[in-house]
């Protein structure tokens, strides 16, 4: 019969108990044995969930990201955060979260996404002084764990040359030099989990599936050729697109297993069929990892049929795409979703089941019940009236790929200056601010009906009076209400769109302890009614600065969503951009001169493959300019964009022609901006100058340095003065300490000028 194995499994808990231990344990009300405990709670229930899958994946627990897990087992430390004199979880943390106490300021390690998914990893650093070596730390104790607890596991271990490709070298360094002894770290850890009984490894190169150069390729013949020299068996895992281009680098080495994504890179699938080696299996990654829709079992078991025809059931391992934790932990506690809808979803609990069942079915162990039934569910899928809207679709039909601003920038930023009256090095936040206990507790107590709609507006409204009046203290120049009223950047105004819905407990880990639980974009996607215009109006009622609109852009929504998977990503999206299209215009028609469209997302979006990469480009860049391209020319459009890398899309960027965009800065030292510096970018740039996914405050002197480096390769007339992202999740003290300091950088800088 057919094997099966899942890649990975969520870390967070039915109910985000990891997120709750660990800010505990940050907070100083916890201790490492509390929160420890949660944690190994946790891993038993994914290990019982697990329990009729083959392959149970183990080592994928992590307090905080696999790849920082990764750089603290093999001995890669930053020399800064060892001069802390910090060990143990502290020094971990430390790296993760930066560290400010007993004297010491040390900023954390650099974030960002991981391929082209919402999840976050944080960069490893090597320095000219950085000796790899193997260091135990978590793989050997969290392999007995479960060893102990009668589950016979597969550990899961990034591999050497995707941990290398995504690091970074610093100082000087070269990080290729240190890669012989980065093997032998790597060697050193596999042998101690074969000595501690392991049988199998999962080898995680994702990296095989992108566009390799030379160097890269020998790289991955250096590593398989020194670590498949050890007594186990090596399952390599690929994933999130296409390992055809690179079958040659694997094909030929003694692997037990190779994995490909179906889902997503299911064109590879005759190519490897046609070169595998006798006796390798081949793992078929027919259930998505990333998706929470219900599988396709005929879809599937084509794929499979085909695979076995040639290679024999013996050598098929049914899988999931990739690792399970980007998607919600269990459909069991959603109690309100229609059930209409809910027989369309599938989540990681769910996807295990799917798993099992497509196995058995390849296997000829379960009839055609069971496939009758997936069959009937993905009918009454395709003729719900709930899922489609002839009046939306047909007005996709009216747009005509024209959708470029009146005037250029240089004519509309003379008329915007103009109107706005902004001094030189504008300050501005990037819009949300601190969303306390209160916040949060008012907001659930309005949906559980302890309190009535109109006394949480009326604390909304006080909210928003003293975000205000700080802001005014501070001396901040174009203002924001505060998001007050907002639980998530997407969330919220899924919850507004038509052809959104919402689950209880779909959380998903982005960093950290941080948790996002996605819309579902089920259906197509229309305007029900005006989503921030009413809270515009009213905090721009109360002063007389500038006051920024702030919504969410139709690609980020798109990538935070859970997308269908009936029509085109790019259909969707043009849908969403048609509904805030009409939102920024009503903006408009209510007074608010500057307009904010969050795109964080777009560099998350770009396919992994150069060859599809200008095609998604050019649909992207349309959606965000369909939303905001029919505006007079003295209303300024923003955008904000986070953790990206910008050499490869940077001329995109600046055809989505915004007239101010703001982008993390501060983690890399100014690094990202040289992408605008190279390219001339030709609008206004806001560079942020400190970083809100640390609680460690920055002083004027560093801000004011960041500044000057920027205002040395930008047109002081084009720069703005902004933290790197929304500062939701700080507190109050530190937030208006920082942005004093902000404030006052750039007044140095004006006076400097």
């Amino acid at each position: 019969m057919a094997k099966t194995a899942v890649l990975g499994f969520p870390r967070i808990g039915e109910k985000r108990e990891l997120k709750k231990a660990l800010e505990s344990f940050w907070a100083g009300k916890t201790t490492a044995n509390d929160l420890e405990l949660v944690a190994k709670t946790i891993r038993e229930q994914n290990f019982n969930t697990l329990k009729k899958i083959t392959y149970i994946p183990s080592c994928d627990f992590s307090y905080y990201d696999l790849m920082l897990d990764m750089s603290f087992e093999l001995g890669i430390v930053p020399q800064r955060h060892k001069n802390t004199g910090l060990d143990g979880l502290d020094l971990y943390f430390a790296i993760a979260r930066g560290y400010q106490k007993d004297g010491k300021d040390v900023v954390a390690s650099e974030m960002t996404k991981w391929f082209d998914t919402n999840y976050h990893y944080i960069v490893p650093e090597f320095e000219v002084a950085t000796k790899p070596q193997y260091k135990p730390f978590k793989f050997v104790k969290l392999f007995k764990e479960a060893r102990d607890l009668g589950y016979n596991t597969r550990p899961v271990i990034i591999g050497p040359v995707t941990y290398i490709l995504l690091a970074k070298a610093h100082s000087g360094a070269d990080r290729f030099a240190h890669f012989e002894s980065l093997i032998e770290a790597y060697k050193n850890l596999i042998q101690d989990l074969i000595n501690a009984g392991a049988k199998d490894i999962q080898l995680d190169e994702p990296a095989l599936v992108l566009d390799l150069d030379d160097n890269a390729k020998q790289l991955y013949k250096k590593a398989f050729g020194e670590i498949l020299r050890l007594d186990c068996n090596f399952h390599l895992a690929t994933y999130f697109e296409s390992i055809k281009d690179n079958f040659d680098l694997v094909k030929d080495y003694k692997f037990t297993s190779i994995h490909i994504d179906k889902t997503r890179g299911g064109e590879a699938l005759d190519y490897v069929l046609a070169n595998i080696k006798d006796g390798v299996k081949l793992s078929l990654g027919v259930v998505d990892g990333r998706n929470i829709w219900v599988n396709n079992y005929e879809t599937s078991l084509a794929s499979l049929h085909k695979a076995i025809a040639k290679l024999g059931i013996d050598r098929v391992i049914v899988a999931s795409s990739c690792s399970l934790t980007h998607s919600p932990v269990t459909l069991r506690h959603e109690k309100d979703l229609p059930e209409d809808i809910k027989e369309f979803l599938s989540f990681a609990e769910e996807k295990v089941v799917e798993i099992t069942q497509i196995a058995d079915l390849a296997s000829n162990i379960i009839g055609s019940e069971t496939l009758a039934v997936n069959k009937q569910i993905l009918a009454n899928r395709k003729h719900s009236k709930a899922v489609h809207n002839h009046q939306v679709q047909d007005r996709l039909k009216t747009l005509d790929g024209n959708y470029e601003r009146a005037a250029k920038f240089e004519t509309r930023i003379s008329k915007q200056n103009a109107s706005l009256k902004l001094p030189l090095y504008p300050t501005t936040t990037i819009g949300s601010f601190p969303q306390t206990q209160d916040v949060r507790k008012a907001r659930s107590d309005m949906k559980n009906g302890k309190i009535t709609l109109e006394s949480y507006n009326a604390f909304i409204k006080e909210q928003i009076d003293n975000c205000i009046k700080i802001q005014e203290e501070i001396d901040i120049d174009v203002l924001v209400h505060g998001e007050f009223e907002r639980n998530d950047m997407v969330e919220y105004f899924g919850e507004e769109l038509g052809g959104f819905l919402f689950t209880e407990n779909g959380w998903v880990q982005s960093y950290g302890s941080r948790c996002v639980k996605p819309p579902v974009i089920f259906g197509d996607v229309y305007r029900k009614n005006q989503m921030t215009v009413e809270w515009s109006k009213y905090a721009q009622s109360k002063t007389s600065r500038v006051m920024k609109g702030m919504l969410t852009g139709p690609v980020t929504i798109l990538q935070w969503s859970f997308v269908r998977n009936d029509l085109s990503r790019d259909l969707v999206c043009k849908q969403i951009a048609l509904a805030l299209q009409d939102e920024v215009l009503d903006l408009e028609s209510a007074g608010i001169k500057v307009i904010q469209i969050d795109e964080p997302a777009i560099r998350e979006g770009l396919p992994l493959k150069a060859a599809k990469k200008a095609e998604y480009l050019k649909w992207a860049v349309d959606c965000f300019k369909i939303s905001a391209y029919k505006v007079a020319d003295d209303t300024q459009i923003h955008t904000h964009m986070c953790y990206s890398e910008f050499n490869d899309i940077i001329k995109s960027v600046a055809d989505m022609d915004a007239d101010v965009i703001s982008i993390e800065t501060s983690r890399s030292n100014m690094e990202l901006l040289e992408a605008f510096v190279d390219f001339n970018y030709p609008n206004a740039i806001g560079p942020g100058v400190y970083d809100i996914h640390s609680p460690r405050v920055p002083n004027t002197k560093e801000m004011v340095e960041l500044m000057q480096k920027a205002a040395k390769v930008i047109s002081p007339a084009n720069l703005w003065v902004n933290p790197d992202c929304g500062l939701k999740t700080r507190g109050w003290t530190e937030t208006k300490h920082a942005l004093i300091e902000m404030v006052k950088a750039a007044k140095q800088m004006r006076a400097g000028a």
